[in-house]
């Protein structure tokens, strides 16, 4: 036996297939909040043409832990996963894999602005 007539399989793939720019946003908001370990309505996406690939602006807070938590343990900072700038960095690289796998848009880059620090006592936030 074989699979559809190569007819009705061009049938079932006619027509358009769209993901809205909010739901492209809900999922970037999802991955970055992720990455960066603070809720995902503290995220603001946006998104514009970069020669016909996405290109994705994020403004968040990140996770840090209490001044004092560092003090008695600089070892806490590694913990979570190095410095905000390195955290910053490698999250670029994972919410860009994210949300490519979970959309299937083809972004050329992600631009990240830590806007903010949010206080948690908790482990490794990624």
């Amino acid at each position: 036996m074989s699979g559809p007539a190569p007819a009705a399989h061009a049938a079932a793939m006619a027509g358009h297939t769209r993901i809205s720019t909010q739901a492209l946003t809900s999922v970037a908001q999802a991955a970055a909040a992720e990455a960066l370990g603070v809720p995902p309505q503290e995220v603001r996406a946006e998104w514009s043409d970069d020669d016909g690939l996405l290109a994705l602006s994020l403004v968040s807070p990140i996770t840090v832990p209490p001044l004092t938590t560092v003090v008695r343990d600089a070892g806490r900072v590694a913990g979570l996963g190095g410095s905000i700038w390195d955290r910053a960095v490698a999250a670029k690289a994972d919410i860009l894999h994210r949300v490519t796998e979970l959309s299937g848009a083809r972004l050329s880059r992600v631009d990240i602005r830590i806007g903010g620090a949010s206080m948690s006592e908790g482990g490794r936030v990624h």
